[in-house]
């Protein structure tokens, strides 16, 4: 593998990866957030700790060899994941538990490595890069329902790292949905893909001649992807659909914002690519729950600005972060 150089011979610059239950996506970035290189997602096994590190290392060392100003590596991985210490404790969509994932990757790289929850990195990144506030929220909604938290400009993780599960706050106690964590109720399997898939399935059989039943081939087989573009093709069943998620996670957020008084909140992930149709309810949704509405400002609610490439970018800024923080404390010591 490349080693790194000086920093006055060349800007430092980052590794970046967002490590999912079915896929990892990686990239390089400069300490200003600026995509110097991003490759193509891999797809690494969910039950195979030592395919994912395997695949990892692949995709590290040929970044590494084509940008040797790289000095930090950052990961953001789905699940709970211990800090600073970079242990993943669980993961809703990976086999592997208690994984030393920081360590694992600094003895194999030699590099100083960073490993924090995936909306943590996200939410992280579009702060950095402009959809930001001193006080905001990021939520992501893709195959699960994630998000991170900045209050007073910093990212709030809770007292061992694993505060901000957004997806699993209470919403509907008396529901009948279980979430993948165990527990009825969570926001998640009301307001991520799967859901969005399940009501789109429903609303399919319920009209087989449909578009949604026609994209998808079959009432089984309609997905969130499937809902989303017959969305855009203006179909009202599936906006309906994305109306009814939005009711969820319009709910969501306002107990967020009443819990945080956040100035922002930036919805990200793969269902929030619908845009307005699912913007909008969610809107109506936050605004009929949260309190005070009368007597208060309430947050925009806003979609990513950097999307799927969220996750990584901000990994890699959290990495460089440190480093910083590493080399100032060194200097400091050396002066004293």
């Amino acid at each position: 593998m490349a080693s790194s150089s000086a920093p006055h011979e060349r800007p430092a610059r980052s590794i970046g990866l967002d490590v999912g239950g079915t896929k990892i996506a990686a990239g390089v970035v400069d300490a200003k957030g600026q995509v110097l290189e991003r490759v193509p997602q891999l797809p690494c096994p969910a039950d195979d700790a030592e395919a994912v590190l395997r695949t990892a290392a692949r995709l590290i060392d040929g970044l590494r060899d084509r940008h040797p100003g790289v000095v930090a590596l950052g990961v953001g991985a789905a699940g709970l994941v211990s800090w600073p210490e970079g242990r993943i404790r669980t993961a809703p969509n990976n086999a592997y538990r208690d994984l030393p994932f920081r360590q694992l990757l600094e003895d194999s790289t030699g590099l100083p490595t960073v490993v924090d929850n995936d909306a943590n990195a996200a939410c992280w990144a579009e702060y950095r890069m402009g959809n930001s506030a001193s006080y905001m929220a990021f939520v992501t909604v893709g195959t699960g329902v994630g998000g991170g938290i900045v209050l007073d400009d910093r990212l709030f993780r809770g007292r061992t790292g694993i505060g901000t599960e957004l997806g699993h706050m209470i919403v509907d106690p008396r529901g009948d949905q279980r979430c993948g964590c165990g527990t009825i109720g969570c926001l998640e399997p009301l307001a991520s893909g799967p859901a969005l898939g399940r009501y789109g399935s429903a609303a399919a059989a319920a009209d087989p001649g449909g578009l949604l039943a026609t994209l998808a081939g079959g009432p089984s087989r309609v997905t969130g992807e499937t809902v989303s573009a017959a969305a855009r093709a203006g179909d009202p069943t599936a906006r309906a659909q994305l109306a009814h998620l939005g009711h969820w996670l319009g709910i969501g957020i306002a107990t967020l914002v009443n819990l945080f008084d956040v100035e922002l909140v930036v919805v990200g992930g793969g269902v929030a690519e619908a845009g307005d149709a699912l913007l909008a309810p969610t809107r109506r949704s936050f605004e009929r729950y949260v309190t005070a509405r009368g007597c208060r400002q309430l947050p925009p609610i806003r979609p990513s600005l950097l999307g799927p490439g969220a996750g990584w970018i901000g990994a890699a800024l959290l990495a460089l972060d440190a480093y910083d923080e590493n080399a100032l404390r060194g200097t400091r010591a050396a002066l004293n």
